[in-house]
């Protein structure tokens, strides 16, 4: 899913209020942790998450390739703070704008 910059722009203001809900480790991106973020999607479409210090890998990296497997859409990175987006397939309950 592409984003426009507006839409990318609102999912970033509503990011900034939202606590971290997975953490990603020394091991990054396992299929166990992979599988935790899509559990997350089944709760909420706009989730945050955090790559911890002892993580050698590079955190935009880490962040591409948590999107592709849950196939959601990587909002923004900041950091060592991740933000994807993913909307509930029949009724997205965050109205995007146009």
């Amino acid at each position: 899913m592409n984003l426009t910059s507006k839409q990318r722009a609102y999912l970033k203001g509503l990011a900034q209020n939202i606590e971290p809900v997975f953490q990603i480790g020394k091991s990054a991106v396992t299929p166990e942790v992979t599988e935790s973020v899509a559990e997350c999607f089944n709760n909420k479409e706009l989730i945050k998450g955090s790559v911890l210090k002892n993580c050698m890998e590079d955190v935009n990296e880490v962040a591409h390739t948590i999107a592709d497997r849950t196939r959601s859409t990587l909002v923004q990175v900041i950091g060592r703070k991740i933000v994807l987006y993913k909307p509930f397939p029949e009724e997205p309950e965050i109205k995007l704008p146009k």
